[in-house]
């Protein structure tokens, strides 16, 4: 086989890209500091909008069980905080998403 061969068998198995495309995704993508970021930020509007919310209800109805949902709410803003300044955003998605919709949820079933 000679070496012509060689960079053709190479340049067989190399993938296409077409550069326009690449940069493209490139510029849509976050990188993992904006991502971070983020985070951080909607953690944060989630855990003052919780805040609003729980003295709302308290000042509506007070009850040991509104204060345990929304403060379990206001934890858990501050651990997906915590999770996404060190790198763990995407567990801090899935947690801030799932926890938000749980205290909702509970807030509707079980607060009456």
């Amino acid at each position: 086989m000679s070496t012509s061969d060689q960079d053709q068998d190479q340049a067989l198995d190399a993938p296409i890209t077409e550069p326009e495309d690449t940069a493209a995704a490139e510029d849509r993508r976050l990188t993992p500091r904006q991502a971070r970021r983020l985070r951080i930020v909607l953690s944060s509007v989630g855990m003052v909008a919780m805040a609003v919310v729980l003295g709302l209800r308290i000042a509506s109805r007070s009850s040991v069980l509104v204060v345990g949902v929304y403060g379990l709410a206001l934890i858990l803003c501050g651990i997906v905080i915590e999770l996404s300044r060190n790198g763990r955003t995407r567990l801090g998605s899935w947690l801030l998403g799932v926890g938000l919709v749980a205290a909702i949820g509970s807030d509707w079933l079980l607060i009456p």
